[in-house]
């Protein structure tokens, strides 16, 4: 069973890398996923990623770096929100088939996401584990920018008291769907302001060995950007791989 994703949660991800098959070596041996035999030309040569069988990311030549895709029920209508609140569209909407309508889009502050409205491939198909993504976390350096343009696109509700926000005064939690609805656990999203940097997503995988992680990276020729440290949620490290694609690892 796929997840239920309500409109703006984190619900794809993938990386464009310059070498996929060395992208495959670093994260199949750092996550353990397995992968497809990858899409032809027609599709852009994307390449699925599998943890335990189950759809967790996906791999496909290009720049360097990782776009996490959030739910919406109409990629058409969120461009249109997307230009109107002061991002802009950078790529598409353009529709895979039956498969999913997509485009790739960028806030007013510059960070690049993609809006994914779900066909046949309705994302992830297990999140919230060692190896797959369990919170993507919008860096930006002007947070009031960021989260009147979010809200505004994704219709976030208002946000609730959080107990991290408490200790850590220069993050927001941002909540898909409505407060009081329950379902299947879903990635999180949140946003934290930094100064000096370009506004960016940074995705975060789980981790059932966050030291054992970290050392692995540096094994398979990885950096580590933000060694290991304790957060109001849980300990979290920043890696690059190999090929200059940062992300994060948490405990999972």
């Amino acid at each position: 069973m796929y997840p239920d994703f309500p409109e703006g949660a984190p619900c794809w991800a993938d990386a464009r890398l310059p070498d996929v098959e060395a992208g495959k070596r670093f994260y199949g041996y750092l996550f353990g996923w397995t992968f497809d035999e990858g899409a032809g030309a027609e599709r852009g040569f994307y390449t699925a990623a599998y943890g335990e069988d189950r759809a967790v990311a996906a791999l496909a030549p290009g720049g360097t770096g990782w776009t996490v895709h959030f739910a919406v029920r109409d990629t058409y209508a969120a461009a249109e929100k997307v230009a109107a609140y002061g991002g802009r569209i950078a790529a598409g909407p353009w529709s895979d088939g039956a498969v999913a309508t997509v485009a790739l889009a960028a806030g007013p502050e510059g960070a690049l996401f993609g809006l994914w409205q779900a066909g046949s491939h309705q994302g992830f198909e297990r999140t919230g584990a060692p190896g797959t993504l369990c919170r993507a976390e919008l860096w930006t350096p002007d947070a009031t920018l960021s989260d009147s343009f979010y809200t505004a696109v994704f219709g976030y509700p208002a946000p609730l008291p959080d107990p991290a926000e408490m200790y850590a005064p220069d993050l927001r939690i941002w909540r898909a769907g409505s407060p009081e609805a329950a379902g299947p656990a879903v990635p999180g999203t949140s946003r934290r302001r930094v100064s000096g940097q370009a506004a960016r997503f940074l995705l975060y995988f789980g981790s059932a060995d966050l030291p054992g992680t970290c050392a692995e990276a540096l094994r398979l020729g990885g950096h580590i950007r933000v060694a290991p440290q304790s957060t109001p949620y849980g300990r979290i490290a920043v890696l690059m791989d190999d090929q200059g694609a940062d992300f994060a690892v948490c405990a999972a």
